[in-house]
């Protein structure tokens, strides 16, 4: 029974990354003899257990074949027969197909790399096994599939495209770009289970770059299939009167690439990546300005959130920010009572925190235009100032002065509506 470190421990410690998670393969072992070592099995699928100190996952080696379109059933076979090349054959990407020998590793994965240089035959290695040449690809920076058996699975098209916006210097190899446009023309993409598309794409957003992720999508054809309401996006002019030459897809990279420079949250970040949507479907007649398009976006929203099974927190940030996006930048012309009715339209009284994370993501917009990065956004902070003011006001106190006066019902809303606006209005450069 051997043990070895695996995938992307082994990678990112190559790169000179901090290692985050360790997984691990065990070849030459049954279940039982893991059972009996104080190993406890939890996988469903396929042999997996923890291990009975660190808690860390041990897998057994395996070999996977495809038994259903898309992501949706796979043959699995452990054994003790089964090789570490055997398992490191399965894997998506090159990079993440190397091991080192249990032994060779200190805490936190930690290993001696004096045979870890591009170029050492892995045969002739005292540490690493790579058989497919990560490292090499490593040191060339190229993300390339391991076997044509990468088709197997299409949701490794989403987590290469992932891998392309974390590790923004690599570039895809030819081949491998090429396997995958042949397995969106093939459909293989379109059997994808909404979970994991979801799962991959908020993963992709996170990362340093989210723009790659969403180029090397573009790059596939994977997009139009995906998220066909980005994808039309591009080839639409941001704006016919004022930036002809800038296409609505382009705009939205920088502005969600200004959300990961600002390090804002996936709420903030989805927003950013689906403000516009509305402009994908603008016809000629509403050219240059793209009127209405905050309403085709919310339209437009509603049916990408409910294919994907996205999470309320960024399913109502979002239709918040294509609603309201253009009021909040225009909002330095607002008088205090449209300010007000702004802020409810935006639930700022009762969820002043999210607030706070659409006004980062109007700030994302200004700023990732043209790519700004350091140009200001003043109305974020006049319209915190505003919102500050506002909650001030004493509604308990205002409710029982108009009750006292004879209001009922919408009356007292009124009548507190009529503070706020006072509060805002007497606030120094809001009136």
């Amino acid at each position: 029974m051997e043990t070895y470190l695996v995938g992307g421990a082994v990678r990112d410690a190559l790169m000179g990354l901090p290692i985050q998670d360790r997984d691990w393969v065990v070849v030459g072992a049954t279940p039982q003899e893991l059972i009996a070592q104080g190993f406890q099995p939890v996988g469903r699928d396929f042999p997996v257990f923890l291990h009975p100190q660190s808690k860390e996952e041990y897998a057994l080696a395996r070999t996977e074949r495809n038994t259903a379109p898309g992501y949706r059933g796979f043959a699995v076979h452990a054994a003790p027969d089964v090789t570490l090349e055997d398992d490191l054959a399965r894997r998506d990407l090159t990079i993440n197909s190397i091991a080192v020998h249990a032994d060779f590793t200190r805490a936190r994965g930690q290993f001696d790399s004096q045979d870890c240089a591009p170029g050492v035959a892995w045969e002739a290695s005292s540490a690493l096994v790579d058989p497919y040449g990560g490292r090499q690809d490593i040191s060339n920076k190229v993300l390339r599939h391991v076997t044509p058996a990468f088709r197997d699975d299409p949701v490794r098209i989403l987590r290469l495209a992932r891998f392309a916006a974390r590790y923004t210097d690599f570039q895809v190899a030819p081949e491998t770009l090429a396997l995958m446009r042949q397995m969106v023309g093939d459909g293989d993409v379109d059997h994808l289970v909404s979970e994991r598309v979801w799962q991959e794409i908020a993963r992709g957003l996170m990362e340093a770059q989210p723009s790659r992720m969403f180029d090397v999508l573009r790059d596939c054809g994977a997009l139009a299939h995906l998220l066909p309401e980005l994808d039309r996006l591009w080839g639409v002019p941001q704006s016919v009167e004022h930036h002809p030459e800038v296409d609505t897809g382009v705009h939205v990279m920088l502005v969600l690439d200004m959300a990961a420079r600002l390090n804002a949250s996936l709420p903030v970040r989805f927003a950013c990546l689906t403000h516009d949507l509305g402009k994908g479907t603008t016809a000629g007649d509403v050219l240059p300005r793209h009127i209405g398009h905050e309403e085709r976006s919310v339209r437009l929203l509603k049916g990408v959130c409910q294919r994907l099974r996205v999470p309320v927190d960024c399913k109502e940030l979002a239709d918040v920010v294509a609603r309201e996006h253009g009021n909040i930048h225009r909002s330095a012309d607002l008088n205090p009572a449209a300010v007000v009715r702004l802020l409810e339209r935006c639930d700022a009284f009762r969820k002043p925190a999210r607030f706070t994370e659409i006004l980062l993501a109007c700030e994302c917009d200004a700023r990732g235009r043209l790519g700004l990065h350091d140009a200001p956004y003043p109305q974020a902070r006049r319209l915190s100032q505003a919102l500050r003011k506002a909650l001030t006001v004493a509604t308990d106190l205002i409710a029982a002065q108009a009750q006292l006066a004879g209001a009922t019902g919408p009356k007292i809303g009124e009548w507190i509506r009529k503070a706020r606006v006072e509060a805002v209005a007497a606030e120094s450069g809001l009136g």
